[in-house]
Order: structure tokens, then C-alpha cells, then sequence
């Protein structure tokens, strides 16, 4: 691997080759605005916010698309590069709705995070302005094009992290847009309801439907857990607002799937909180399912268990496992019945 050394900001620095400026300055704690980048994805230079000056060079460039060379000196913070960001973000306001009161990103979304730091206080350019229907067909995600910003981090997530294909880019200038093919519904389209579109949308474009009017980001608490549905071991955010689950939202840190998260995953959380759900056990008596102690239901599968190997044989009966186990419970339930019951009739659902 070869080094290259460069300058940023009057700060030597040294980074491999092939590393973008905006890579280099991160790497080192200089701080960059951008809107479309994204390091699961490819470097896309639409927003155009992550601008710099390259000594050298007539014009700023965008620092996730350039990459360092040697010698190369790079200021990321003079007034003009801070007036031309300024512009841009007034740019994208004049085609933005500006109902942060009532958006469900306020508190996460990028957009105003940087509007604040750069001044950005009022629609600047008049003029036309976007007026799309709100698209709520999808069973999950609501999709708000007048808040879309075309930054694309939706595209390059469901052709990149999902590779399904469904998003892209659709007509041209103030036309453009964002959605599936055709133009058609988010609903009727071939989405899988993975949600990594979701999860990398910077503003209030894309929301989740089952989390909207259920607090804030800062009155919601963010516990890492591990997903239950399988055996992958996917990590994730619980979202809990007064001791209840509201949602789920990924964790870029999460080792095993980074921010990539199934539709069972990412939206089946429902079942925590549903009134049918069982939460003691329940015994058959007199033809009717009554609830029971656990120690009373402990007892009757153990005196049934024990009833039934002395009839007929350990191997009349038989433990079907799930990947939604832990590994450890899964390891017991075969020690289980190759120990006690002594018989290896021992299956598992994910193995097929």
C-alpha cells in the first residue's frame, strides 16, 4: 500500500492512496458537511455540500468524489467554501417543505442540523414549488417527495445493500424525482419492505409509518439488542418510549448486519405490546384452556413426559427447536432429550 502525504487546513496529514479528501479529512477529525454520502455506499457527489478548495484548482470540488494526491493542499473551511455550502442549502430549502413543527425526522434530520450551523433561516429563491401527494401505500414507510432532497442514498441502499432495484431516478430538472418504476405506488411496487432506504434518508422524505406520532427522537430511548426472529444475530435499536417498544431503527454498529435489517426485523415488533398475546401459561382442564402457575405447567409436562416414555418408549417422543433460540437453549433442548428422554429424535427448523 502506498502513503500519500497532503495538507489539509494547514495539518499534515498522511492517508493510503485512493483515499477521498472527505475520507482523509474524517479520518483526522476535520469536519465536512455532506448530505448524500455514506460509507456502506458509493460515492455519488449530488448534494454537492461537501465542497472544498484544492490549491491548483479553479473551482471547489466535492471532497467525496476526489481522491488525495501527493502534495496536494486542501482548505475545507475559508468564507467563500462556507457561502457557497450557504447557497446550496438555500437551494435545496427553496424546494423543501419547512414543516419541521411537525415532521417526524425533527431532531435527526441533517438537512436542519446544517441549515442552523450555516444561517440558513428563511426560502431565499422564490419560485415554483413541488406539490406531490403523499404516498402512505406502502404498509410501512411514508413517502413524502416534497421533502426529498434527491440525494440518492435511497437508490444506491436498495441497489446496493438490498440489490433489489426498485428506486431510481425518474425525469429531469425541476421534474425529477425519486421512486419506482413507472411512477408507481411505493406499495404496488416490487419492494421487500427492507427498509434500508429508510434507514439512510437524511431528511423526512421516507418515515416509518408504525413509529409516526410516537415521540420524539429526544424522548425516545435507544436500547442495542439482538434480533429474535432467527438465527443470524442481527443487532438493532429498540426504540422505547414509557416502557414501550415504538419502533426499531438500525445501529450502524451493529457487527453482524451493519444498518441492513429484514421486514421482520425492522417492523415486526407489533406483537410486543398486542393485547392477544399470551403471557401466562395455559392448561386444558375440562375441555377449556384455563391460565396456570408455571410451576404448575412445569410439573404436568414432566409427570405427561414421563408417562408417555414409560408406555411407549423415548423414542415415541421427539424436540423440534427454533432459530429464534439462543444457541445455548437450543444446545440444552437437545441435551435435554438425549439425556433425560434418551433419544435422539432431535430436529430444528432452520435446517431445512
Amino acid at each position: 500500500m502506498q502513503w500519500i502525504q497532503l495538507k489539509i487546513d494547514d495539518k499534515k496529514i498522511r492517508v493510503p492512496e485512493k483515499t477521498t479528501i472527505l475520507e482523509a479529512c474524517r479520518m483526522n477529525n476535520i469536519l465536512i458537511p455532506t448530505l448524500c454520502h455514506d460509507p456502506e455506499l458509493t460515492n455519488w457527489g449530488a448534494c454537492r455540500l461537501c465542497v472544498v478548495e484544492v490549491e491548483g484548482m479553479r473551482n471547489l470540488v466535492t471532497s467525496c468524489t476526489m481522491e488525495v494526491q501527493q502534495g496536494m493542499v486542501v482548505r475545507t473551511s475559508t468564507p467563500d467554501i462556507r457561502e457557497a455550502r450557504k447557497t446550496i442549502l438555500e437551494l435545496i430549502v427553496a424546494n423543501h417543505d419547512i414543516d419541521c413543527l411537525t415532521c417526524e425526522k425533527m431532531g435527526e434530520c441533517e438537512l436542519s442540523k446544517y441549515a442552523y450551523e450555516y444561517g440558513v433561516k428563511k426560502d431565499v429563491f422564490q419560485g415554483a414549488k413541488r406539490e406531490y401527494e403523499l404516498d402512505d401505500s406502502n404498509p410501512f414507510i411514508i413517502r413524502d417527495l416534497n421533502k426529498c432532497i434527491l440525494c440518492g442514498k435511497c437508490v444506491r441502499a436498495c441497489a446496493e445493500i438490498q440489490v433489489n432495484h426498485v428506486l431510481d431516478y425518474s425525469k429531469r430538472g425541476f421534474e425529477t424525482q425519486v421512486g419506482p418504476a413507472f411512477h408507481l405506488p411505493y406499495g404496488e411496487s416490487d419492494c421487500v419492505f427492507c427498509g434500508s432506504c429508510l434507514a439512510v434518508c437524511p431528511v423526512g422524505a421516507l418515515t416509518e409509518k408504525q413509529m409516526a406520532g410516537k415521540g420524539r427522537p429526544w424522548e425516545v430511548k435507544k436500547i442495542q439488542t439482538t434480533c429474535p426472529f432467527c438465527g443470524t444475530g442481527c443487532n438493532f435499536d429498540l426504540n422505547v418510549r414509557d416502557n414501550k417498544v415504538v419502533g426499531v431503527t438500525s445501529n450502524p454498529g451493529s457487527p453482524v448486519n451493519g444498518r441492513a435489517l429484514c421486514v421482520k426485523g425492522r417492523f415486526g415488533v407489533e406483537y410486543i405490546h398486542s393485547p392477544n398475546r399470551l403471557i401466562t401459561p395455559m392448561i386444558r382442564k375440562n375441555g377449556e384452556l384455563v391460565e396456570a402457575e408455571w410451576y404448575e405447567a412445569l410439573e404436568l409436562i414432566a409427570e405427561r413426559f414421563k408417562t408417555i416414555k414409560e408406555q411407549y418408549g423415548s423414542d415415541s417422543l421427539a424436540a423440534l427447536s427454533s432459530a429464534r433460540c439462543t444457541n445455548e437453549e437450543n444446545y440444552l433442548m437437545q441435551k435435554f432429550m438425549r439425556a433425560v428422554i434418551g433419544t435422539n429424535n432431535v430436529d430444528h427448523c432452520a435446517r431445512t
